[in-house]
């Protein structure tokens, strides 16, 4: 099962004998992929490691129980901590998404429901500023657009590590976009709305999408003709300049298809600075989402569970329930959730993810 271990072993020298070298750094962006790919490679190395000499220890072990039944008891506790260590390094290896140290770009769009359909938009974006500050990471409005009641019918936020951009995560489930990544899809909402006055139970649903920020070192080629910018006056809630200058941008990526807008910012540059952020973003989800499909194989749970198409959760107010559809997890602390204590539903999402790849791994 280790067999792979051992030429990583030797990627993780080469790219050490790399990095010691000034003439790498010259280049500052083939250095942050080499310092990333051996943070990546770091942590399997040690572990690997640590799980030759608990081997080697078991053996040593065995052979003076042989001669002394006092140790007896050692040997029993070696190949638990060898066990550990076996496990350890097996959840190492299982496939990662090369996504998973970066920051995130997230956006929550009302659905069916209106004015409802906002209102609980409003509340998952407070659920995910919560649990983001919960996490220690960094926050930052790029774009809203408010309904009359103060919910949201679309609003977009980076979200990121302290200390600027992702870094290629350690830990299986760690980083920012490894855990946001299991929010993408369809979130249902179960209660009484605001606006009903016969105390019924209304049932609407509002969108998630979650996209790996792009990183300087990312391939996203945009070329100058590519893009088509057209200016107009921001609309809605934002303060005194709105409505008075064509400060909103709205940029169509022609090659795709894709039009992103931002109006949130009091001045045009800016704007177009955030929109060409979420651009890049929804430029890269495109084509690692192409190669996906071209290696479908090795990430089926993966593109499960990034299914925009199904509803993946269920917000039920009347019995403070949550239940994640995907994985059959199911709580009954809804208020907790909301309120940024999303840690446990993730996991779920993680450890069935983590599972899969195993089992796939054989």
């Amino acid at each position: 099962m280790f067999e792979v271990v051992k030429d990583l072993i030797g990627e993780h020298a080469t790219l050490e004998e790399q990095l010691a070298d000034p003439g790498v750094h010259a280049d500052q962006r083939h250095a942050t992929k080499l310092n990333k790919r051996y943070a990546e490679l770091t942590p399997i190395v040690a572990a690997y490691r640590a799980w030759e000499r608990a081997r080697e220890d078991v053996a040593a072990a065995r052979e003076l129980a042989a001669e002394d039944p006092d140790f007896a008891a050692e040997v029993k506790d070696l190949e638990r901590e060898r066990e550990e260590l076996t496990e350890r390094l097996r959840l190492l290896l299982v496939p990662r998404d090369p996504s998973d140290g970066k920051n995130v770009i997230l956006e929550v769009k009302a659905g069916e429901g209106g004015e409802e359909s906002a209102l609980f938009a409003g509340d998952l974006l407070r659920m995910y500023l919560r649990y983001a500050e919960r996490q220690g990471w960094r926050t930052e409005l790029l774009d809203a657009n408010e309904s009359d009641l103060g919910g949201y019918k679309d609003v977009s936020v980076s979200v990121k590590l302290r200390g600027g951009a992702g870094q290629g995560a350690a830990e299986p489930g760690q980083g920012v976009w490894a855990r946001l990544k299991y929010e993408g899809g369809v979130h249902r909402v179960q209660r009484v709305p605001a606006t009903e006055s016969q105390g019924r139970i209304h049932t609407s649903a509002a969108g998630v999408l979650v996209l790996p920020e792009a990183d300087d070192v990312d391939e996203v080629e945009i070329g100058p003709n590519d893009l088509r910018v057209d200016v107009y006056r921001s609309s809605g809630p934002g303060g005194q300049s709105v409505n008075t200058t064509d400060s909103a941008v709205r940029i169509t990526h022609l090659p795709s298809g894709i039009v992103v807008s931002c109006q949130n910012e009091k001045s045009q540059l800016q704007n177009r600075e955030q929109a060409m952020r979420i651009l890049r973003a929804r430029l890269l989800a495109e084509a690692q989402e192409e190669a996906e499909k071209e290696a479908a194989d090795a990430r089926r749970s993966q593109v499960r569970t990034v299914d925009r198409s199904e509803r993946i959760r269920t917000y039920n107010f009347p019995e403070n329930r949550i239940s994640d559809h995907r994985v059959g997890f199911k709580a009954y602390n809804l208020d907790q959730v909301l309120d940024g204590e999303l840690d446990a539903v993730i996991q779920a999402c993680v450890d069935a993810d983590a599972a899969a790849k195993l089992a796939d791994a054989g």
